[in-house]
Protein backbone atom coordinates (compact mmCIF):
# COMPACT_ATOMS: atom_id res chain seq x y z
CA UNK A 1 0.00 0.00 0.00
CA UNK A 2 3.00 2.37 0.10
CA UNK A 3 2.23 3.99 -2.86
CA UNK A 4 -0.97 4.82 -2.02
CA UNK A 5 -2.18 7.67 1.13
CA UNK A 6 -3.38 5.14 3.81
CA UNK A 7 -3.04 7.65 7.40
CA UNK A 8 -3.39 5.31 10.28
CA UNK A 9 -5.21 6.76 13.56
CA UNK A 10 -2.27 7.01 15.42
CA UNK A 11 -0.75 9.64 12.59
CA UNK A 12 -3.85 11.86 12.62
CA UNK A 13 -4.05 11.90 16.20
CA UNK A 14 -0.61 12.89 16.41
CA UNK A 15 -1.26 15.51 13.98
CA UNK A 16 -4.13 16.68 15.73
CA UNK A 17 -6.72 15.46 13.23
CA UNK A 18 -9.08 13.15 13.31
CA UNK A 19 -10.84 11.72 10.29
CA UNK A 20 -14.92 11.26 9.34
CA UNK A 21 -14.24 8.11 9.00
CA UNK A 22 -12.54 4.88 10.22
CA UNK A 23 -11.73 2.07 7.57
CA UNK A 24 -11.80 -1.27 9.28
CA UNK A 25 -9.44 -3.72 7.13
CA UNK A 26 -10.18 -6.66 8.59
CA UNK A 27 -8.50 -10.23 8.33
CA UNK A 28 -8.88 -10.90 5.00
CA UNK A 29 -8.46 -8.05 3.69
CA UNK A 30 -5.05 -7.39 5.47
CA UNK A 31 -4.11 -10.83 5.15
CA UNK A 32 -5.17 -12.88 2.30
CA UNK A 33 -3.67 -11.97 -0.86
CA UNK A 34 -7.18 -11.94 -3.31
CA UNK A 35 -8.77 -9.71 -0.50
CA UNK A 36 -5.73 -7.22 -0.18
CA UNK A 37 -7.10 -6.44 -3.54
CA UNK A 38 -10.12 -5.62 -2.44
CA UNK A 39 -8.65 -3.08 0.12
CA UNK A 40 -6.38 -1.53 -2.22
CA UNK A 41 -9.36 -0.67 -4.86
CA UNK A 42 -11.49 0.62 -1.72
CA UNK A 43 -8.81 3.04 -0.83
CA UNK A 44 -8.14 4.31 -4.39
CA UNK A 45 -11.59 5.17 -4.46
CA UNK A 46 -11.69 6.74 -1.04
CA UNK A 47 -8.58 8.95 -2.23
CA UNK A 48 -10.11 9.39 -5.17
CA UNK A 49 -12.87 10.92 -4.10
CA UNK A 50 -11.47 12.65 -1.27
CA UNK A 51 -12.74 11.35 2.30
CA UNK A 52 -10.97 12.37 4.69
CA UNK A 53 -10.17 8.51 6.53
CA UNK A 54 -7.96 6.50 8.56
CA UNK A 55 -6.86 2.44 9.56
CA UNK A 56 -5.97 1.38 12.82
CA UNK A 57 -2.97 -0.58 11.61
CA UNK A 58 -1.48 -2.75 13.66
CA UNK A 59 -3.64 -1.37 16.54
CA UNK A 60 -6.77 -3.32 14.50
CA UNK A 61 -7.49 -7.13 15.88
CA UNK A 62 -10.09 -9.33 14.35
CA UNK A 63 -13.28 -8.28 15.64
CA UNK A 64 -13.48 -12.36 16.79
CA UNK A 65 -16.47 -13.11 14.64
CA UNK A 66 -14.78 -16.74 13.88
CA UNK A 67 -14.52 -17.20 17.60
CA UNK A 68 -18.22 -16.21 18.41
CA UNK A 69 -19.34 -18.31 15.35
CA UNK A 70 -17.25 -21.22 16.63
CA UNK A 71 -18.60 -21.06 19.97
CA UNK A 72 -16.05 -19.41 21.84
CA UNK A 73 -17.57 -16.63 23.85
CA UNK A 74 -15.34 -16.23 25.94
CA UNK A 75 -12.16 -15.33 23.09
CA UNK A 76 -15.28 -13.71 21.32
CA UNK A 77 -15.38 -11.03 24.11
CA UNK A 78 -11.60 -10.39 24.65
CA UNK A 79 -11.05 -9.77 21.33
CA UNK A 80 -13.99 -7.11 21.11
CA UNK A 81 -13.04 -5.38 24.58
CA UNK A 82 -9.33 -5.07 23.04
CA UNK A 83 -10.88 -3.28 19.87
CA UNK A 84 -13.65 -1.29 21.87
CA UNK A 85 -10.66 0.20 24.15
CA UNK A 86 -8.73 1.32 21.05
CA UNK A 87 -11.85 2.54 19.22
CA UNK A 88 -13.14 4.56 21.84
CA UNK A 89 -9.52 5.91 23.00
CA UNK A 90 -9.60 7.18 19.55
CA UNK A 91 -13.14 8.23 19.44
CA UNK A 92 -13.77 6.87 16.45
CA UNK A 93 -17.81 7.64 15.88
CA UNK A 94 -18.31 5.95 11.89
CA UNK A 95 -16.48 3.31 10.68
CA UNK A 96 -16.57 1.36 7.20
CA UNK A 97 -15.36 -1.87 6.36
CA UNK A 98 -15.40 -4.06 3.14
CA UNK A 99 -16.24 -7.14 5.03
CA UNK A 100 -19.95 -8.09 6.05
CA UNK A 101 -18.46 -10.12 8.91
CA UNK A 102 -17.01 -7.63 10.69
CA UNK A 103 -19.63 -5.18 9.55
CA UNK A 104 -22.59 -7.45 11.40
CA UNK A 105 -20.08 -8.00 14.45
CA UNK A 106 -19.55 -4.13 14.80
CA UNK A 107 -22.77 -2.83 14.21
CA UNK A 108 -24.55 -5.94 16.29
CA UNK A 109 -22.68 -7.11 18.36
CA UNK A 110 -20.06 -4.58 19.78
CA UNK A 111 -22.86 -2.00 21.48
CA UNK A 112 -23.52 -4.82 24.25
CA UNK A 113 -19.74 -4.61 25.34
CA UNK A 114 -19.87 -0.23 24.93
CA UNK A 115 -18.73 -0.22 21.17
CA UNK A 116 -21.69 1.91 19.85
CA UNK A 117 -20.53 3.27 16.70
CA UNK A 118 -22.44 4.18 13.05
CA UNK A 119 -21.32 1.06 11.04
CA UNK A 120 -21.64 0.52 7.06
CA UNK A 121 -21.11 -1.96 4.81
CA UNK A 122 -18.62 -0.40 1.86
CA UNK A 123 -21.69 -1.09 -0.67
CA UNK A 124 -23.51 1.10 1.28
CA UNK A 125 -20.93 3.98 1.94
CA UNK A 126 -20.48 3.53 -1.91
CA UNK A 127 -23.96 4.12 -2.89
CA UNK A 128 -24.64 7.34 -0.67
CA UNK A 129 -21.40 8.81 -2.34
CA UNK A 130 -23.19 7.97 -5.73
CA UNK A 131 -26.41 9.72 -3.99
CA UNK A 132 -24.69 12.65 -3.02
CA UNK A 133 -22.41 13.35 -6.38
CA UNK A 134 -19.29 12.91 -4.84
CA UNK A 135 -18.51 9.97 -6.65
CA UNK A 136 -19.46 9.27 -10.43
CA UNK A 137 -19.42 6.41 -12.03
CA UNK A 138 -18.53 5.57 -16.03
CA UNK A 139 -19.63 1.78 -16.87
CA UNK A 140 -18.23 1.92 -20.52
CA UNK A 141 -15.85 -1.07 -19.71
CA UNK A 142 -18.86 -3.54 -18.30
CA UNK A 143 -21.21 -2.29 -21.07
CA UNK A 144 -23.16 -5.39 -22.37
CA UNK A 145 -21.77 -7.23 -20.08
CA UNK A 146 -23.78 -9.93 -17.42
CA UNK A 147 -22.95 -9.62 -13.68
CA UNK A 148 -24.52 -11.28 -11.06
CA UNK A 149 -24.42 -10.49 -7.52
CA UNK A 150 -24.00 -13.30 -4.78
CA UNK A 151 -25.73 -12.05 -1.70
CA UNK A 152 -23.45 -12.13 1.24
CA UNK A 153 -25.21 -13.92 4.29
CA UNK A 154 -23.68 -11.32 6.59
CA UNK A 155 -25.27 -8.38 4.44
CA UNK A 156 -28.33 -9.74 3.34
CA UNK A 157 -30.42 -12.08 5.79
CA UNK A 158 -28.48 -10.34 8.39
CA UNK A 159 -28.80 -7.05 7.84
CA UNK A 160 -31.15 -6.23 5.05
CA UNK A 161 -28.74 -4.70 2.47
CA UNK A 162 -29.58 -6.27 -0.37
CA UNK A 163 -30.11 -3.05 -2.95
CA UNK A 164 -27.14 -1.18 -2.44
CA UNK A 165 -25.05 -3.42 -4.21
CA UNK A 166 -27.78 -4.00 -6.64
CA UNK A 167 -28.04 -0.27 -7.42
CA UNK A 168 -24.18 -0.11 -7.56
CA UNK A 169 -23.67 -2.71 -10.68
CA UNK A 170 -26.45 -0.82 -12.10
CA UNK A 171 -24.87 2.08 -12.01
CA UNK A 172 -21.74 -0.03 -14.57
CA UNK A 173 -24.53 -0.04 -17.46
CA UNK A 174 -24.03 -3.85 -17.18
CA UNK A 175 -26.83 -6.18 -17.27
CA UNK A 176 -27.74 -7.35 -13.55
CA UNK A 177 -29.15 -10.81 -13.55
CA UNK A 178 -30.39 -12.44 -10.81
CA UNK A 179 -29.76 -16.27 -9.64
CA UNK A 180 -32.57 -18.15 -9.14
CA UNK A 181 -31.52 -18.50 -5.34
CA UNK A 182 -30.92 -14.70 -4.33
CA UNK A 183 -31.66 -11.91 -1.90
CA UNK A 184 -33.62 -13.13 1.37
CA UNK A 185 -33.74 -16.85 -0.18
CA UNK A 186 -30.13 -16.31 -1.07
CA UNK A 187 -28.02 -19.67 -0.66
CA UNK A 188 -24.88 -19.48 1.44
CA UNK A 189 -21.46 -19.57 -0.53
CA UNK A 190 -20.61 -21.91 3.02
CA UNK A 191 -17.90 -20.23 4.33
CA UNK A 192 -20.11 -18.33 7.21
CA UNK A 193 -20.12 -19.38 10.74
CA UNK A 194 -16.52 -19.79 10.41
CA UNK A 195 -17.17 -23.04 8.14
CA UNK A 196 -14.26 -21.11 6.32
CA UNK A 197 -12.11 -22.29 8.76
CA UNK A 198 -12.65 -26.05 8.62
CA UNK A 199 -12.86 -28.94 6.63
CA UNK A 200 -16.39 -29.96 5.49
CA UNK A 201 -18.97 -32.60 6.88
CA UNK A 202 -18.62 -35.55 4.82
CA UNK A 203 -21.61 -35.12 1.48
CA UNK A 204 -22.16 -35.55 -2.13
CA UNK A 205 -21.21 -32.12 -2.84
CA UNK A 206 -19.57 -28.81 -1.59
CA UNK A 207 -22.19 -25.99 -1.28
CA UNK A 208 -19.61 -23.30 -2.52
CA UNK A 209 -19.99 -25.91 -5.61
CA UNK A 210 -23.60 -26.25 -5.68
CA UNK A 211 -23.61 -22.01 -5.42
CA UNK A 212 -20.94 -21.64 -8.45
CA UNK A 213 -23.20 -23.94 -10.41
CA UNK A 214 -26.61 -21.87 -9.68
CA UNK A 215 -24.35 -18.71 -11.10
CA UNK A 216 -22.57 -20.06 -14.21
CA UNK A 217 -26.44 -21.51 -15.15
CA UNK A 218 -27.19 -18.13 -16.14
CA UNK A 219 -23.93 -17.46 -17.96
CA UNK A 220 -22.66 -14.32 -16.58
CA UNK A 221 -19.91 -12.43 -17.17
CA UNK A 222 -19.18 -11.26 -14.04
CA UNK A 223 -19.96 -12.90 -10.43
CA UNK A 224 -19.89 -10.22 -7.85
CA UNK A 225 -19.69 -10.05 -4.13
CA UNK A 226 -19.07 -7.95 -1.02
CA UNK A 227 -17.31 -10.35 0.92
CA UNK A 228 -13.59 -11.79 0.88
CA UNK A 229 -14.90 -15.13 2.29
CA UNK A 230 -17.70 -15.29 -0.29
CA UNK A 231 -14.80 -13.93 -2.86
CA UNK A 232 -12.51 -16.99 -1.73
CA UNK A 233 -15.36 -19.99 -1.97
CA UNK A 234 -17.00 -18.63 -5.40
CA UNK A 235 -13.41 -18.03 -6.97
CA UNK A 236 -12.35 -21.86 -6.35
CA UNK A 237 -15.85 -22.65 -7.52
CA UNK A 238 -15.11 -21.18 -10.67
CA UNK A 239 -11.56 -22.63 -11.10
CA UNK A 240 -12.99 -26.31 -10.39
CA UNK A 241 -15.19 -25.80 -12.93
CA UNK A 242 -12.43 -24.86 -15.15
CA UNK A 243 -14.19 -22.10 -15.81
CA UNK A 244 -11.92 -19.14 -14.74
CA UNK A 245 -11.38 -17.90 -18.27
CA UNK A 246 -14.64 -17.33 -18.94
CA UNK A 247 -16.29 -16.18 -16.02
CA UNK A 248 -14.49 -13.75 -13.33
CA UNK A 249 -15.01 -13.08 -9.50
CA UNK A 250 -14.62 -9.14 -8.52
CA UNK A 251 -15.84 -7.29 -5.39
CA UNK A 252 -18.06 -4.55 -6.24
CA UNK A 253 -14.98 -2.24 -4.72
CA UNK A 254 -12.98 -3.75 -7.97
CA UNK A 255 -16.11 -3.38 -10.36
CA UNK A 256 -16.43 0.58 -9.27
CA UNK A 257 -12.17 1.12 -9.66
CA UNK A 258 -12.10 -0.89 -12.99
CA UNK A 259 -15.08 1.60 -14.13
CA UNK A 260 -13.46 4.72 -12.82
CA UNK A 261 -9.76 3.16 -14.58
CA UNK A 262 -8.11 3.89 -10.63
Amino acid sequence: MSELKVPTMAEMMASGQQPDVLFWVGCAGSFDDRAKKITRAFVKILNNVGINFAVLGTEESCTGDPAKRAGNEFLFQMQAMGNIQVLNAYEVKSIVTTCPHCFNTLKNEYPELGGNYEVKHHSQFLQELINEGKLTVEGGVFKGKKITFHDPCYLGRANDVYEAPRSLIEKLDAELVEMKRCKSNGLCCGAGGAQMFKEAEKGNKEINIERTEEALEIQPNIIATGCPFCMTMMTDGVKLKEKSTEVQVFDLAELIAQAKNL
